[in-house]
């Protein structure tokens, strides 16, 4: 009696995810470290300066957390209300703060109670930061109006009031002192120069304004707002470099990595987007579980601060390196130890005893054995099978063809088995790898259960999506032959022309040989 042969299972090349030098670096992060919040996190701002401690802003609280902390280990709550924007100076010994009842906060991060604290704002205060000479605070309110601060006497320097809706983002340049940019929802950004009593640029953005970041160099400006991310050239009067719209929700943050070559941007629809900074496009992304309203990088991309809106504190650690430690183990055997005689060749006179290999046949090969046709269908039309390796389902629908036998393992089957099939074959029917054999597969069904059509809500609505999936599939291939047709008629163009070009040089040639040869 001759052995079972089990099932062939076709295989299929798989399209595998393009792996980049982007893709190896991002991923080099440990599993996220999930803190809870009081309330939605508006700001995160590392310290520039060693260990790198960093800020998070929410509900009336700040919460200064270590880098591999996760419990805060300093907190201020010297607020009435919400406070907003918490943010380093850059010798990261004082951290300033706006407030829902309109006052600016100026802390020491050695101390608990405010150093300085500045009225002037009728709103709330979204927006704080520091000028580079480390003396100046600059700020936004949703009175409209931004306001410098001398951080000295604790007075305002001068206001101004050129926004016509709430001021929600800022930033100082690195590169000037009396340079800072603010973005509100009237569409605006807007750049100030302290030595000046009204804004010297203008830019229209198109949408509110949720965030704005200045390239260290101080010629490139980012501004984020709707679904956009629009890059703009300040030296060339704020010239639009380009507009990207990889979001599907709003974008409300945007960072810069260490080295300036990198830019990131979050939104409400859970994904950080990581742009190179040279050709704008994505290389890499993250997904999150909900809504993004802030990120922060640390220096050397070390660790990646997401806040959410339900106040949850998402970071990553970056991996570290890994070191080849001298094992003190055993030596193994050498790799030749294990081949050692795999390569003899017995000789003529020689007698081979061969040890009988056991194969062990798989569930629906066992019930294929001993001839249930309609169990070995059952088993492969599970769920793990059927959802993951489709291909294995039908290379048993096209063996039990083979066989004679699937018109009687798809015959007797009750309402919750017609429609498992039905929803299997009207899904993959489509895949031109199993069209051949599922279009069989419908055909049978079709014949077998005809005339109960109309006795079953749920299995006439599967053979409706049945006919849906290969109606719109024929209108496909009608498409792909009239531009085939199309095609072929533009190449055969194409021929011709050739052709005539090269008949009409080979008649110039010789019609010249002749007359070369009359006048000899």
């Amino acid at each position: 009696m001759a052995t079972y042969k089990p099932v062939v299972v076709q295989a299929f090349p798989k399209l595998g995810e393009r792996i980049t030098q982007d893709t190896l670096y991002w991923r080099g992060y440990k599993t996220p470290v999930q803190i809870k919040e009081f309330g939605a996190v508006n700001k995160i701002d590392f310290s520039p300066v060693s260990p790198y401690n960093y800020a998070v802003t929410a509900s009336s609280r700040i919460h200064i957390y270590g880098r591999y902390s996760q419990e805060p280990i300093k907190t201020f709550s010297r607020f009435k209300d919400a406070a907003y924007g918490a943010t380093y100076r850059d010798d990261g010994n004082l951290l300033v703060a706006g407030s829902e009842e309109g006052s600016i906060r100026l802390f020491d991060i050695s101390g608990r109670a405010p150093l300085r604290q500045f009225d002037g704002h009728a709103k709330p205060v979204h927006v704080v930061g520091f000028l580079s000479d480390k003396y100046r605070i600059f700020s936004g309110a949703d009175d409209y109006s931004s306001n410098l601060w001398d951080i000295p006497s604790a007075t305002e320097i001068v206001s101004y009031s050129e926004h016509n809706d709430y001021v929600r983002c800022g930033c100082a340049s690195k590169v000037n002192a009396d340079v800072f940019i603010t973005g509100s929802y009237d569409h605006t950004v807007k750049l100030f120069d302290a030595r000046r009593k009204s804004s010297v640029m203008t830019i229209e953005h198109g949408h509110p304004v949720e965030s704005v970041l200045l390239f260290p160099s101080g010629g490139l400006l980012v501004s984020a707002g709707g679904r956009y991310v629009k890059v703009w050239d300040v030296l060339k009067g704020g010239q639009l470099l380009v507009s990207l719209k990889n979001h599907h929700k709003t974008v409300t943050c945007l960072c810069l990595n260490s080295s300036g070559q990198r830019l990131l941007s979050g939104s409400l629809d859970r994904h950080v987007k990581i742009y190179s900074t040279t050709s704008y496009k994505v290389v890499h992304s993250f997904n999150y579980a909900t809504s993004i309203l802030s990120l922060a990088l640390s220096p050397e991309d070390e660790t990646i601060v997401i806040g959410m809106t339900n106040g949850v504190l998402n970071v990553k650690h970056r991996k570290p390196e890994e070191r080849k430690v001298k094992s003190l183990k055993k030596r193994q055997p050498a790799y030749r130890t294990y081949v050692k005689g795999r390569t003899f060749m017995p000789k003529q006179e020689d007698f081979c005893v061969s040890k009988p290999v056991k194969r062990v046949l798989r569930k629906y090969d066992k019930l294929l054995k001993s001839f249930q046709s309609s169990k070995a269908l059952d088993a492969v039309l599970e769920p793990p099978i059927r959802l993951y390796t489709p291909e294995v389902t039908v290379a048993v629908m096209q063996e039990l063809h083979r066989r004679g036998t699937l018109r009687s393992a798809l015959a007797g089957r009750d309402e919750k088995q017609v429609n498992l099939l039905l929803t299997f074959v009207a899904r993959r029917v489509i895949e031109p790898r199993f069209t051949s054999v599922l279009v069989t597969v419908a055909d049978i069904i079709t014949d077998i259960y005809q005339p109960v059509v109309g006795q079953s809500a749920i299995v006439d609505r599967q053979f409706l999506k049945l006919q849906e999936a290969i109606g719109k599939e024929i209108d496909y291939q009608e498409e792909l032959l009239e531009c085939l047709g199309m095609m072929d008629a533009l190449f055969a163009t194409f021929t011709k022309k050739r052709a005539t070009y090269l008949e009409e040089n080979r008649s110039n040639g010789l019609t010249e040989t002749i007359e070369t040869n009359m006048n000899n």
